[in-house]
């Protein structure tokens, strides 16, 4: 059993919807005090309320991942309200799809801006307060495709998860000597609420690719994340857990 995160703060960038908001509810069920980040206020503000009404310590506030300085004001106030900041889970991402020979500078920078750029502005913003913490954790959520796998229109999408385990291994040699850990969980196909529009036929086709015949949650995310974040996990840094069913095992 996991010590308990009573008492500590969790920010998730993202968290307003999908992975995000399924990561916010099981930290949030688990007692932390959670700030669910969006661009969006008014979204941030709806997954509080809604997750609220489950006996938690849920807070909305806005901030673009994008922007360095709006990512140091989220940190700063988060920790102004709640005291302290243990662990960042850097979730937010985009993933529009793109062929490589239509390919614009604009949509790779657009993905890249977010997916790579805006988990190094959203983990820089809060170092200074990680490092205050008992103990500091980084949970970055990354994806199999890029770092393991490919997918026809997501070149810019997998080049941008890639960078983050890039990114994150080097950060981890960096914040070691402060108790911070900086992990990642690479997620397979997973239900959202971007899936469920698309059809149960188009449902039930990804799910016949993973050997479990079923797509995962957002909180199952969430639990490999809470697994990270714990105290029991400080002497894992600069690791990947694949969170996908056995999606990636098949040779063919």
């Amino acid at each position: 059993m996991l010590s308990s995160f009573q008492g500590k703060t969790i920010i998730v960038t993202g968290g307003s919807k999908g992975i995000g908001k399924g990561i916010a509810r099981v930290f949030a069920k688990n007692g932390a005090n959670v700030a669910v980040v969006a661009r969006n206020l008014e979204a941030a503000e709806e997954c509080a309320s809604e997750l609220n009404e489950e006996n938690t310590n849920v807070m909305a506030f806005t901030g673009d991942v994008q922007d360095r300085e709006s990512m140091k004001a989220v940190a700063r106030q988060v920790f102004e309200k709640f005291g302290s900041v243990d662990v960042l889970c850097a979730n937010a991402g985009i993933f529009p799809a793109a062929n490589l020979e239509d390919m614009t500078n604009e949509d790779w920078d657009t993905v890249m801006n977010t997916n790579a750029k805006g988990t190094f502005h959203a983990v820089q913003a809060c170092i200074p307060y990680l490092k205050q913490a008992e103990y500091g954790r980084i949970v970055i959520t990354s994806s199999i495709t890029g770092p393991v796998t490919g997918y026809p229109g997501w070149s810019h999408y997998a080049a941008s998860k890639a960078a983050q385990l890039g990114f994150m291994r080097t950060a981890a040699l960096e914040l070691a000597s402060h108790q911070i850990t900086v992990n990642a969980v690479l997620p397979g196909n997973v239900l959202t609420e971007g899936l469920e529009g698309l059809g149960d036929d188009y449902l039930t086709e990804m799910a016949s690719a993973i050997p479990m015949k079923k797509l995962g949650t957002v909180e199952d995310i969430g639990y490999a994340a809470l697994f990270l974040a714990s105290k029991e996990a400080g002497f894992i840094t600069g690791q990947t857990i694949i969170v996908d069913g056995g999606q990636i095992l098949p040779e063919n």
